[in-house]
């Protein structure tokens, strides 16, 4: 049952204020790494039930006075096509992606920076495009030692070959595609060029999770474990905070581990570190905006659960994802679920085996449990959508949304003319259908109004969906983990 666990106004509020804090001081200039997503975060919206996925954008709408962004893309990755996972778009195509979004809602992007820059065709088409666009393009290059050879790092030699990027504003926010980009090394070169300049700049973190001041083992924060099974994250107690303040607080390995680094460049360059932990480089107020901790706990139990079924469907054709199902399975341990915890897992399972084929079951945002089967003219997933938005406008079960009259013309289109063998209707053509019906049937209007309903929904099928299913459900805001045969013959539950 999904319940409100977050106060998304209370965040925007805070997290703006506490970044102008930050800001102040540092005498008025700050590099600002954001770490994950700047919108687009689902992973938090699932977490942190009330969190909107565009939240850290709406909170730096607060701040675009004050704010440039400079986006940072390897050049490496450019030259391997690297791809982002959850859209399936190159990270050089989602540079210009994250340009066309920024500007249009009125944030500005002063410039591009080519981090492990070596020149090539691919790098040199990018850096064209750009240029043309009218966005200065900057190249950071790799250092011989980085990151534990400071004296060179901090040298003409190291950073000092950098470009220097020239900003305007006092809020610098400094952003990537995806991770190992160069965030933080861009951070601390244009430090030092400042530094060199006789200007006075600050770094901070903003990285929403692990939540530095909720317990370690908290849901959420093992939510985030599994989220990136893949980059092999630790959540950890931060030692360096524990030992400056007698505090126990939350940071991942990777943190921890650089910060001895970071603090020696930030000695070198200033003559003292500003910061005693990593904890003290963050800027992160999500913690204090958790209104119903229960909500959250029980949203990041189901999270840590999608993920191990998202991950075992993965692992069929990659065998690399089975380490990654492995510690998904830990952390299920450690949190004390199992997949029988999620409610519409059993229901799909039980008809899947009582009619022999594939079944779908969806709970709903109040719990209610729909199921659905599948038939000559439909595939599970479509009826389970059609019974779901029957019980959401009150309509009766026994009645048609879209008449066999209706459907039967589709089916002939897709085997007859397009070539498929399945004739039974997907989720986007059952709704294409159902709006079809809906201009001379009002009890179908009714149906499709109910759709925006659905949004939080949980639905698990009893075999891998097609992926025009899975987008579909994905756009209703519907959360879909699938069965799947694995080599043992069954899955965990």
């Amino acid at each position: 049952m999904y319940k409100v666990g977050f106060d998304n106004q209370k965040y925007l509020s805070m997290q703006s204020e506490r970044i102008r804090e930050r800001i102040g001081e540092f005498g008025g200039k700050l590099y600002l790494e954001f770490g994950g997503k700047l919108f687009d975060d689902y992973h938090a919206s699932r977490v942190l039930p009330g969190f909107q996925p565009d939240s850290k954008l709406q909170m730096l709408l607060q701040l675009k006075d004050e704010a440039e962004i400079v986006l940072v893309i390897s050049a490496e990755d450019i030259d391997k096509e690297k791809v982002r996972g959850d859209l399936g778009i190159t990270y050089d195509d989602d540079a210009f992606r994250l340009i066309r979004e920024f500007t249009g809602i009125g944030l500005m992007v002063g410039s591009v920076v080519l981090t492990k820059y070596t020149p090539s065709e691919k790098v040199e088409n990018f850096e064209r495009r750009l240029k043309n666009m009218g966005y200065p393009v900057y190249h950071h290059f790799l250092i011989d030692g980085y990151p534990s050879n400071i004296s060179k790092i901090v040298s003409d030699e190291g950073y000092g070959k950098n470009d220097y990027i020239k900003t305007s504003r006092k809020l610098v926010v400094i952003t990537a595609p995806g991770p190992g980009s160069g965030k933080m090394a861009t951070c601390l070169s244009q430090l030092y060029h400042e530094h060199k300049r006789g200007i006075k700049a600050g770094y901070a973190k903003f990285e929403t999770f692990p939540i530095w001041n909720i317990p370690l083992k908290h849901p959420v924060n093992i939510a985030y474990e599994a989220a990136t099974a893949d980059l092999s994250d630790v959540n950890m107690i931060d030692p360096w905070h524990l030992e400056a303040y007698g505090k126990t607080t939350v940071n991942y390995n990777r943190d921890v581990e650089i910060f001895p680094v970071l603090k020696a460049t930030f000695d070198s360059i200033y003559g003292e570190c500003p910061y005693k932990s990593p904890t003290d480089m963050g800027v992160n107020m999500a913690g204090n905006c958790i209104i119903d901790d229960e909500a959250c706990k029980e949203a990041s139990k189901q999270e840590i659960i999608r993920r191990y079924f998202n991950t075992l469907c993965a692992s069929i054709n990659n065998p690399k994802k089975e380490a990654e199902l492995y510690q998904i399975e830990i952390l299920m341990n450690q949190a004390g679920i199992s997949t029988n915890d999620r409610k519409c897992v059993a229901p799909a399972r039980k008809i899947a085996e009582k009619t022999g084929a594939p079944a779908a079951a969806i709970e709903l945002p109040d719990g209610t449990i729909i199921t659905g089967k599948t038939s000559p003219l439909l595939g599970c997933t479509s009826a389970a959508l059609l019974n779901a938005l029957k019980f959401l406008a009150g309509i009766d079960d026994e009645i048609l949304l879209i008449s066999p009259e209706v459907i039967k013309p589709v089916q002939e289109l897709k085997v007859g003319y397009l070539g498929n063998r399945n004739p039974r209707l997907h989720t986007d053509e059952t709704l294409l259908a159902l709006s079809i019906s809906a201009v001379t049937d009002e009890t179908a209007k009714k149906a499709l109004s109910a759709l925006k309903s659905l949004k939080n929904s949980e639905i698990h099928t009893s075999v891998v969906l097609a992926e025009v299913d899975n987008n579909v459900l994905k756009k209703l805001g519907v959360h879909i983990t699938s069965d799947t045969k694995v080599k043992k013959g069954k899955i965990k539950g």
